[in-house]
Order: C-alpha cells, then sequence, then structure tokens
C-alpha cells in the first residue's frame, strides 16, 4: 500500500497554533493518545492515517488539503484525503478494485469506463470533479 503523503508540519503547527491548542489539546480532540503524536507530525516525524488527517483538519476548522505539501500529490489522493478515507474504503464504496485506485492516484492510468457516481458521492463531489481528477497528471508531473 502506497504511504500518506506527508502534513506539512509547519502548517500544521501553525494551524495549532491559531487555534489556540496545545499538542496534547489537540489530540485529545482528534481522539489519539497524548500530544507526542501531534508533536511527531509536526517535525514531520510521522504520519497521521487518513481518517485521522480529516479529525485533524476539521478540529482545526480547515481542509485536509490545506494541511499536505503543496505539491507531489495527486488529485484523486487530495481528494480521498479530504474525505477521510483509505485506498481500501475508496474502493469498496466506489465499487472498484484498491489497485485501480492506486493506479488512478499514482497516474498510471488515467481512462476508465467505471461508473463514477459512487466514486464521486464516496468522495463528497460531483462526477465532474472526479474526471477532472483523473485526467490530470500526477502534482509532480504538472
Amino acid at each position: 500500500m502506497p504511504s500518506l503523503p506527508p502534513l506539512d508540519p509547519e502548517q500544521l503547527r501553525a494551524a495549532r497554533v491559531r487555534a489556540g491548542l496545545t499538542q496534547s489539546q489537540l489530540a485529545r480532540a482528534i481522539g489519539v493518545a497524548g500530544g507526542e503524536r501531534v508533536s511527531k507530525w509536526e517535525l514531520g516525524e510521522a504520519v497521521p492515517s487518513a481518517a485521522v488527517r480529516a479529525r485533524l483538519a476539521q478540529a482545526l476548522g480547515m481542509e485536509v488539503e490545506d494541511l499536505l505539501p503543496k505539491d507531489g500529490v495527486s488529485d484523486l489522493r487530495r481528494l480521498r484525503l479530504q474525505a477521510g478515507l483509505t485506498v481500501a474504503q475508496l474502493a469498496k464504496r466506489g465499487e472498484v478494485s484498491a489497485g485501480t485506485i492506486k493506479r488512478w492516484e499514482s497516474g498510471a492510468m488515467t481512462r476508465t469506463h467505471a461508473p463514477l457516481d459512487r466514486l464521486a458521492s464516496a468522495l463528497g463531489v460531483d462526477e465532474a470533479r472526479v474526471r477532472e481528477a483523473l485526467a490530470r497528471p500526477r502534482a509532480g508531473e504538472r
């Protein structure tokens, strides 16, 4: 399974400070054990799961995308992370294989004959947005 892209440590720390939260308070707000985890994310030493990223963004009043590095993450992956879904969860809800999701996210496959309505529904966007995400090259190739 491909690893999740790191969070932007500076963005995370700045957002936490703007929210007036300590690392421990943020950890409690998102349901993780101890401020040490938040500290590791802010130092770039660890990466939270997709579900935790969604809770983190919500607690800080921002979008998951705002916590990601500005390059190197495909559009579909950004949509998935914003929805707080793992590859397996999106595949199940979109009724496609996890391998297909991985190929779309890596840019190895952009064409699809699959109906995109379920995928769009799982991501909380319209079908046009999914088509656009699939048609885009990986962020690092733009």
